[in-house]
C-alpha cells in the first residue's frame, strides 16, 4: 500500500519497507567469506527492491552484522549514497560479573557511536536510534551528547526504540533536534498496539501490553513508527498450519486464502496488514533469504479491503471484538 511516510520528510527517497540487518554476519565468532557473499547478495536484493533504509544495532551478532555490512561498503563504496543507515546503541551485554544492562551515559553513547562508525566503515550515521530506555538516563547529559555527535558530523538524526509516549515526550523536551522515529514490536501476531484502542472501556483492558496513546502520539507528532518483528517470526507461513494453537492455524489459513485473492505471497499479506493501518507503519524485515525478501516487497502493492483487514485482526487475536 503506497503512502507518504513521516520519515520521508527527512529521507524523501526511502520506500515503505526497511531492511533489518540483525541476521547478517554469520553464526560466529568470526566472519567467513560465505557471510560476506550473503551480505552482498541480500543488500543487492534490497536495493533492487527499492529498499534503501538499512537498520542495524551495535549488539547484532556481537557487532558482526555491522562489520560484514562495512566489509561490503569497503568493497563497493558506490553503494553508500543510495542508502539510509540507522544503528542503535544503549544495550550493554553481560560482562564478567556484571549483568546485561542499558546505558545512555555520555561516555557509553560516544563509545558506541565511534564503534558503530568503525565497524560500518562509514563517516556518519544517517540515524542514531536509542535501543531501549535506560532507567538511569540523565536526560540533559544525553541530550548534550547527542547534540555533540550531531555537531561533530557523526550523526544526522536521532530516533528511539521501545519507548512510550511519555518517555519520548520527556526526551524530546531536552533535545535540540526532533525525534524522527520510534521502533516497536508490531505484527499480525503482536496485536497490543491495536488492542489498546479497541479495549477502551472493556473488561480486560488492563491486560493489554501497550502504553495507551503511544500510537496516536507518534501520528500526531509525525514520528515514524517502525515495526520490528513485522513478519511475526514466520508463524503464519506454511508451518503455521501445524501449530498447536487454533488461532494460529486459522490465521495461517486466512493468510493463504487472501494471498490467493490478491495474487501475492503470504509474506506480503502479513506485511500488508501493517501497511493498511493509517499510522503509516514502516515494517522492518530481517530475512537473509532473497526469495522471502522479494515476496515481502509485494505488500507495497496491496491495499487490504476493510473486511479482510478485520478478518485478519480478529482471527489472530483469537477473540471477537468487544
Amino acid at each position: 500500500m503506497k503512502t507518504n511516510l513521516p520519515i520521508k520528510k527527512y529521507f524523501p527517497t526511502v520506500g515503505p519497507i526497511a531492511y533489518g540487518c540483525m541476521g547478517l554476519g554469520g553464526q560466529g565468532p568470526h566472519i567467513l567469506e560465505a557471510d560476506v557473499l550473503q551480505a552482498h547478495k541480500i543488500i543487492d536484493c534490497a536495493l533492487e527492491s527499492n529498499i534503501q533504509f538499512f537498520d542495524h544495532a551495535d549488539i547484532y551478532r556481537d557487532g558482526r552484522a555491522e562489520q560484514v555490512f562495512g566489509r561490503v561498503l569497503s568493497e563497493r563504496p558506490d553503494l553508500r549514497p543510495n542508502m539510509v543507515i540507522q544503528s542503535k546503541c544503549g544495550i550493554r551485554k553481560k560482562s564478567g560479573e556484571h549483568v546485561g544492562r542499558y546505558d545512555f551515559s555520555r561516555e557509553w553513547v560516544k563509545h558506541s557511536v565511534d564503534g558503530i562508525l568503525s565497524r560500518l566503515n562509514i563517516e556518519y550515521l544517517d540515524v542514531l536510534m536509542l535501543h531501549r530506555p535506560d532507567p538511569l538516563m540523565q536526560v540533559e547529559e544525553l541530550a548534550e551528547q547527542i547534540s555533540n555527535l550531531k555537531n561533530q558530523g557523526k550523526i544526522n538524526y536521532i530516533a528511539v526504540s521501545n519507548m512510550n509516549l511519555h518517555q519520548i515526550s520527556f526526551l524530546q523536551a531536552a533535545l535540540d533536534m526532533p525525534i524522527i522515529s520510534n521502533q516497536i514490536e508490531m505484527s499480525l501476531a503482536k496485536l497490543d498496539w491495536l488492542d489498546d484502542g479497541v479495549m477502551v472501556g472493556s473488561q480486560g483492558n488492563h491486560l493489554v501490553d501497550f502504553v495507551s496513546g503511544t500510537l496516536e502520539y507518534c501520528q500526531q507528532h509525525e514520528i515514524q513508527l517502525q515495526a520490528w518483528g513485522s513478519m511475526a517470526k514466520g508463524q503464519f507461513s506454511e508451518q503455521g498450519l501445524y501449530s498447536g494453537e487454533l488461532r494460529v492455524r486459522k490465521t495461517t489459513e486466512l493468510v493463504k486464502a487472501l494471498a490467493n485473492k490478491y495474487q501475492v505471497s503470504t509474506e506480503a499479506i502479513v506485511l500488508a496488514f501493517l501497511l493498511r493501518h493509517p499510522a503509516r507503519v514502516q515494517p522492518v524485515i530481517g530475512t537473509t533469504h532473497e526469495k522471502r525478501l522479494t515476496n515481502a516487497i509485494q505488500a507495497i502493492d496491496v491495499c487490504l479491503e476493510r473486511h479482510d483487514w478485520y478478518d485478519l485482526y480478529v482471527t489472530s487475536r483469537g477473540n471477537p471484538l468487544p
